[in-house]
């Protein structure tokens, strides 16, 4: 549940207390105007992660920056700057004599940059004309009788462009160099310097060498007019330009900072507005693995032979038809979004599909039917029948099939389930009822329409897959679904704590017995029945439960997967649908990203899954279904978990000591 604490509209930041208008239109272009600001998103460990805002800029005061940084841009802006009353007469000389005699020079001062910056809508710099030139020249004049030389210098330095999105020196130091411009160096000071004439041109991630050449020529003018010495010149030039990895960000998640931003946004904190400070759960080093996973999963699909579509790498330009996909890690303890991913590359589509698509789940809404069939007394050795089934509604007929086309006859829950098999589920659904079925799934955290039609037992009825994901942490929490939180601490810009979102469990949705034992049919599959394929990555010791979903026509594949410390979901598919190649199942392409994701994470540990009260455990021979017996073999014994007063008769004892001792083991 989202607390706001506070929230409203002030001013703040190094021009407080100052003649300044706050984000307010001006009516004269000489008055300098509060920039737009953007508000930081951090990690769960404050390591940045994102911005958000039209503009990426955190203003800063003059006095908090090294005195060269101000300095390198004096001296390839405007050398008189503190001579001049907003426009250099000597400049202007110089630039008409240069294109007198053909070369090509500028004399705006950086006063008149300013005027410019701020008011484009009344000073528009692109146009050339004497009129433009002469408003903007008495402009920077009006300005330099108002304003102190520092606090044009300090507007110009958190008002100018420095490309890919970044506005002032703050925000162009945290991304291009990892810092804030308070720990500049000279060097570092004199490549921010560079770019005003071309961000783009001079880009220190992309052209390193050009910027290096730019930046050591604003070096020597620093040189020259005395703001550094010749020690200081030769080694900011010795200096190699490095910039940040991942522009200054611990962890590329842009689909989650836009979920951050929905979500705050519609709980009434304005962060678009900027200047806040926004701590979320999200976690670096599992965002990073998920990303490595779903990127090089997708792109393994399409180098499959059988694969016909185009790939990623020879789509159209700008087109987003590929293979696409989306993941979702939570902490079920606490609700928290490790990770996510809504598509496979955010600059190419920023729709984010692990909030905002509805899919069909197909199997992966299996176990949900099988929760409510468990909680109707039906023990997980039940002998189920895998055969043909014709159901009529609606004027029509429903004829379930498997992935395989073909029926095993009478199994065991644990097998159905682990084997995918439809009709099975398709009968437990008709003897619980749909609107049982549905009612759990409700309680369980799926808020999209679940039709009251036997295919919906098989996952025909959409969802978006950050709900399916939650829907399975009741199931790992023994019964109570945590509601997604995102965030868990703002701040404003003064440091006053104005929302957070507190850690929220729905209400029980079924017995912990109950979510324990659907829990363990889970991790038959993973064992041995459709999701074998997470085991190639995630070692024995810890213990893993999922449930694979292939939808008709292969046109949505899934996996989602429980382990003690992660729920995660796994997407894959068309944003308009199509068949993904034939053969195309959840446990083959979906899979190996959870498995992928969570090896390579290191957060994985081996907690054992001990059973609640109310749980007994029973050895039972795997061919037959019923107690072992001496002679059985050991390759088919296994442990199975009933819900107190389904196990088998043999081993049922008054109801009421059962509860007071706890677990039996018959054997």
């Amino acid at each position: 549940m989202a607390q706001v604490l506070a929230a409203g509209a002030f001013v703040a930041g190094p021009l407080a207390g100052r003649p300044v208008v706050a984000q307010q239109p001006a009516t004269e272009a000489w008055r300098i105007v509060r920039p737009i600001q953007s508000s930081l998103v951090l990690a769960r460990d404050g390591s940045l992660i994102g911005e958000i805002g039209k503009q990426w800029r955190t203003s800063v005061s003059l006095s908090s920056l090294p005195r060269h940084l101000p300095q390198a841009f004096i001296a390839v802006e405007d050398r008189r700057f503190y001579q001049h009353d907003g426009v250099d007469l000597l400049g202007v000389a110089a630039a008409i004599r240069d294109n007198l005699l053909g070369g090509s020079r500028g004399a705006s001062t950086i006063t008149q940059q300013l005027v410019g910056n701020l008011h484009p809508d009344i000073i528009d710099r692109t146009d050339r004309s004497i009129s433009r030139k002469l408003k903007e020249q008495s402009a920077a004049r009006e300005m330099e009788k108002h304003y102190t030389k520092a606090q044009i210098l300090e507007a110009y330095l958190n008002q100018i462009s420095f490309g890919r999105g970044f506005y002032g020196v703050e925000a162009a130091a945290r991304h291009y160099f990892g810092k804030s411009a308070s720990r500049l160096s000279v060097a570092e000071a004199a490549s921010l310097a560079s770019l005003p004439k071309g961000p783009g041109t001079y880009d220190p991630v992309l052209f390193p060498a050009r910027n290096k050449n730019r930046r050591d020529a604003i070096i020597g003018l620093m040189q020259e007019q005395g703001f550094i010495s010749s020690a200081q010149a030769r080694a900011a030039r010795a200096e190699p330009v490095r910039t940040a990895p991942n522009l200054g960000m611990s962890v590329a998640a842009p689909y989650f900072v836009d979920a951050v931003r929905a979500r705050v946004e519609r709980d009434g904190i304005p962060v678009s507005d900027g200047g806040y400070t926004i701590l979320t759960t999200l976690d670096p080093a599992l965002q990073r693995q998920a990303h490595i996973a779903l990127v090089e999963g997708t792109a393994a699909v399409e180098a499959r032979p059988t694969y016909r579509h185009p790939t990623f790498a020879t789509k159209a330009r700008g087109s987003s038809d590929y293979l696409q996909g989306a993941l979702v890690a939570i902490d079920p303890s606490t609700g928290d979004v490790r990770a996510l991913l809504g598509g496979r590359n955010y600059q190419e589509s920023q729709f984010n599909r692990a909030t905002n698509a509805v899919r069909q789940p197909g199997s992966t809404f299996k176990p949900i039917v099988y929760a409510r069939a468990l909680m109707d007394s039906t023990p997980p050795n039940a002998l189920l029948a895998d055969e043909p089934l014709e159901l009529r509604y609606d004027a029509q007929v429903y004829r379930p099939q498997n992935a395989d086309g073909e029926f095993l006859g009478r199994i065991t829950m644990r097998e159905a389930l682990a084997q995918s098999r439809n009709p099975v589920a398709v009968r437990l659904w008709e003897a619980a009822g749909p609107d049982s079925v549905i009612a759990l799934a409700r309680r369980m955290g799926l808020t999209a329409p679940i039709a009251p039609y036997p295919s919906s037992a098989i996952g025909a009825s959409a969802v978006r897959p950050i709900d399916l994901v939650t829907a399975f942490t009741a199931i790992a929490n023994l019964g109570a679904a945590v509601e997604p939180r995102f965030v868990i601490r703002i701040d404003d810009p003064v440091g006053r704590s104005v929302y957070g979102q507190a850690v929220r469990f729905l209400a029980p949705a079924m017995d912990s017995s109950v979510a324990f034992v659907v829990r363990e049919l889970m991790r038959e599959a993973v064992e041995s029945g459709t999701a074998t394929a997470v085991r190639r990555f995630i070692a024995a010791p810890v213990p893993v439960a999922g449930k694979t979903g292939t939808t008709d026509n292969n046109t949505d594949v899934w996996f989602v997967g429980i382990t003690p410390q992660i729920v995660a979901g796994v997407w894959l598919g068309f944003d308009r649908p199509k068949t993904i190649m034939p053969g195309a199942a959840g446990g083959s392409l979906a899979a190996p990203i959870f498995g992928q994701m969570l090896a390579s994470w290191g957060g994985l540990a081996g907690d054992p899954w001990l059973p609640p009260s109310g749980v007994v455990i029973a050895e039972l021979d795997r061919v037959t279904g019923k107690l072992s017996e001496p002679e059985t073999p050991k390759e088919n014994r296994y442990l199975e978990y009933f819900v107190a007063g389904t196990e088998p008769a043999a081993l049922r004892i008054d109801a009421r000591r059962l509860f007071r001792v706890g677990p039996i083991i018959g054997f």
